[in-house]
C-alpha cells in the first residue's frame, strides 16, 4: 500500500481533482484487473483506450483515475489526475510502487535485432556460476535464480517488470539481464528504470510494421542508451554500421567489442564445427559447445561485460567454457540415420542469413541443406521476399511454410515470401502451407549426411491460427518424424 501522492513521482501532472493523500492498493491499467482501492491508469493502445473503461474501473474499485483527458462526468470521491502521457506516468508509478527495485540491482539491458535472448540468458548462466544471485527477464522465460516464471513479452508491462525487478531483490539477487525491446522503449516499458550497463548486439530489418521506417526503429533501440546515465557503461558491436549511432548522444562510457574491426574486446573464430567454437579472446584461447560465428559476437559480448563487471578473466574463461545453449537457438538434434536438423528462432532476413552462412561454414559441401522456413502474419511484410530470397539463394532446397499466420491467409504469406525467389531458383522452392507437413517432407527428402533448418519459431511451443492457439513445437515435431523415418 501506498500513498498516491507518493505513487505519482515524476509523472508530468497537468491538473489534480481530489486528493492525492490516499492510500493505493494497487495500480492497473487493465480494467478487468481493477479491485478496491486501484489506481487506474487511462493507457490507449494500439486497438483499445483505457480511457472509454473509467466508469468499469470505478464500479470495480477504483479510487484514483490517472487520464489525459479529463472524463465529462467527474464523481465524488474519486481522485483525477491528470497527466501528459499515461503510458510514461504509468511505467514512473509502477517504479515508485515498488520503491523503485531497479535501483537496488545492477542491471544490465540487452537490445538490438538479434542476439539478445542468447546473450542475456548467457550471462544469466555465467554470473549465476561464478556466485551472483541473478535475474533474467527475456523473451523465452523470466528467472529468479533458478526459479522461472513464464515469460509472455520480451520485455513485461512497467507493472509486472517492477513487481518481477522487485521479487528478484526480495531473493538476494544483485544481477538483473534483460532484453529490450524497440517496442518497450517506444511505449515506455523501461521508461524510470536504473541500467547500469547497455548493450547493443546489432540492428537490421525488422518490426517496420510498428515503426514505420527503418530510421524509427533505430531511434527506438537509441533510446535505451540517451537515457543512460554517466555512471553506467555502455557496449557495442562495433562491426555493426549503426554503432556510433546508437551511442552518439548517450552520457554513459562507451566500450566496443567485434571480430571484424579494432575494439576494446576482439575475437578470432579458430574452429567452426557442430562440437561447437574454437575462439580466441583478446590473446585467450577459449572453447565454447555454442556453433556458429554469430555465437562468437554473444559469447564476446558476455566476456566483456563479465569482465568490465569486475570479475577475474581466468574464472570467467572457465565458466564460459561451460555454459550450454539456449533453446530453439541454433538447437542441434541429429537421427539415428545420420540427418542433421537445426532448430533456430531465426525471424529476420539477418538472422536467416547468419544460420544458413553458418551452417555453409560447417557442412562439407556433400549434403544438401533443406531450409523449412515461414513469416509471422499482421507482421512485418516487407521482410517476406527478401526471407524467401535468402532461404533459396542459401539452401539446396526451400520449404515455405506457416509460421504464425494470425489473421492473415497463409497462402497470402507464402505468395509474398515467393514473390523474392528468382527464377533459377524455383526449381529447388516447395510451398506446403502446413508446418507440420513441411517438416515432415523435409525429414523424408533428406539422407544420410544432410542438413535441415527449421526457422522461425525456436523455443515457442504454439502456433497461432485466426485467433486460436494450438500446440506445435518445431523441436517436438522434428524429433517425432526422426523417429518415424529412423533407418
Amino acid at each position: 500500500m501506498k500513498l498516491l501522492k507518493d505513487i505519482l513521482y515524476r509523472a508530468s501532472i497537468t491538473s489534480v481533482t481530489g486528493s492525492t493523500n490516499i492510500a493505493i492498493e494497487n495500480i492497473c491499467f487493465d480494467s478487468r484487473e481493477v479491485s478496491a482501492f486501484s489506481a487506474f491508469v487511462c493507457v490507449r493502445g494500439t486497438q483499445v483506450d483505457g480511457h472509454q473503461f473509467i466508469n468499469q474501473a470505478i464500479e470495480s474499485g477504483a479510487i484514483a483515475i490517472i487520464c489525459e483527458e479529463l472524463p465529462k462526468t467527474i464523481k465524488e470521491n474519486i481522485t483525477y489526475v491528470q497527466v501528459q502521457d499515461t503510458h510514461k506516468s504509468l511505467a514512473y508509478m509502477a517504479c515508485n510502487f515498488y520503491d523503485n527495485p531497479s535501483e537496488k540491482l545492477k542491471l544490465i539491458g540487452i537490445t538490438g535485432t538479434n542476439g539478445k535472448t542468447t546473450t542475456a540468458t548467457l550471462m544469466h548462466q555465467l554470473f549465476q556460476n561464478l556466485g551472483n544471485k541473478c535475474g533474467l527477464l527475456s523473451t523465452v522465460v523470466n528467472k529468479i535464480e533458478h526459479e522461472e516464471i513464464p515469460s509472455t513479452h520480451t520485455t513485461p508491462n512497467p507493472i509486472e517488470l517492477n513487481k518481477l525487478l522487485d521479487e528478484m531483490v526480495q531473493h538476494g539477487c544483485t544481477y538483473c539481464f534483460m532484453e529490450v525491446s524497440s517496442h518497450a522503449l517506444v511505449q515506455h516499458r523501461a521508461t524510470g528504470l536504473d541500467f547500469n550497463v547497455a548493450i547493443f548486439s546489432n540492428i537490421s530489418h525488422d518490426h517496420l510494421d510498428y515503426h514505420g521506417t527503418f530510421d524509427e526503429y533505430i531511434k527506438a533501440k537509441k533510446m535505451l542508451f540517451d537515457n543512460l546515465p554517466s555512471t553506467a557503461f555502455s557496449l557495442v558491436n562495433r562491426d555493426d554500421f549503426h554503432n556510433e549511432v546508437m551511442v552518439q548522444n548517450t552520457k554513459s562510457k562507451v566500450y566496443t567489442y567485434g571480430l571484424k574491426t579494432m575494439a576494446d574486446y576482439k575475437c578470432r573464430v579458430i574452429e567452426n564445427d557442430f562440437s561447437g567454437l574454437q575462439l580466441n579472446i583478446n590473446g585467450k584461447d577459449l572453447w565454447t559447445r555454442l556453433v556458429g560465428r554469430f555465437n562468437a559476437y554473444n559469447i564476446l559480448c558476455v566476456y566483456a561485460t563479465a569482465i568490465l563487471m569486475g570479475e577475474k578473466e581466468l574464472d570467467v574463461l572457465t565458466e564460459i567454457s561451460k555454459l550450454t545453449p539456449v533453446v530453439g537457438r541454433f538447437q542441434y538434434l541429429k537421427s539415428n540415420s545420420g540427418i542433421v536438423g537445426v532448430v533456430d528462432y531465426a525471424h529476420t532476413p539477418d538472422a536467416l542469413k547468419k544460420v544458413l552462412e553458418t551452417i555453409k561454414d560447417i557442412r562439407t559441401g556433400n549434403e544438401q541443406v533443406i531450409t523449412v522456413v515461414g513469416c509471422g502474419g499482421d507482421r512485418d511484410k516487407t521482410k517476406r521476399p527478401e526471407m524467401g530470397k535468402i532461404a533459396c539463394t542459401l539452401s539446396d532446397k526451400a520449404i515455405f511454410t506457416s509460421d504464425n499466420p494470425r489473421s492473415e491467409n497463409p497462402e497470402a504469406i507464402i505468395k509474398d515470401m515467393e514473390a523474392g525467389v528468382e527464377p533459377i531458383h524455383f526449381k529447388k522452392t516447395l510451398s506446403i502451407v502446413n508446418r507440420k507437413d513441411a517438416i515432415k517432407t523435409a525429414v523424408s527428402m533428406a539422407h544420410e549426411g544432410d542438413i535441415i533448418l527449421i526457422a522461425g519459431k525456436g523455443h515457442e511451443t504454439y502456433q497461432i491460427i485466426g485467433k486460436e492457439t494450438f500446440h506445435f513445437s518445431d523441436i517436438e515435431t522434428i524429433k517425432e518424424f526422426f523417429k518415424q523415418f529412423a533407418v
